[in-house]
């Protein structure tokens, strides 16, 4: 599954919430409980990479890039704008 497509269903949870969802749990319980999340999953992805192999390490960037959506969505921030923010620094770099 792409990013994009997690995104979009991310979404329709916030926009449509689905009893039993983590995604809708996650965002009812707001800002708070899903950046201690995000702080979680990075120390994860830390260990992961320390010590724990590689399909561990991206079993983790995957549990961390998902919580980095939620919040993005949380806050109407599609990854198009950080998609954009990349190629700004990019063409800043390339430029003479």
């Amino acid at each position: 599954m792409k990013l994009d497509e997690l995104y979009r269903i991310i979404c329709e949870r916030k926009e449509h919430p689905s009893p039993g969802s983590y995604t809708t749990q996650l965002l009812s319980l707001g800002e708070n409980e899903i950046l201690k999340k995000i702080g979680e999953e990075t120390m994860e992805v830390i260990i992961a990479a320390k010590d724990q192999g590689d399909t561990r390490l991206v079993e983790e960037i995957a549990d961390l890039q998902y919580h980095l959506l939620v919040l993005m969505a949380s806050h109407n921030l599609a990854p198009s704008s950080v998609y954009a923010e990349l190629e700004r620094r990019h063409n800043q770099k390339t430029s003479p």
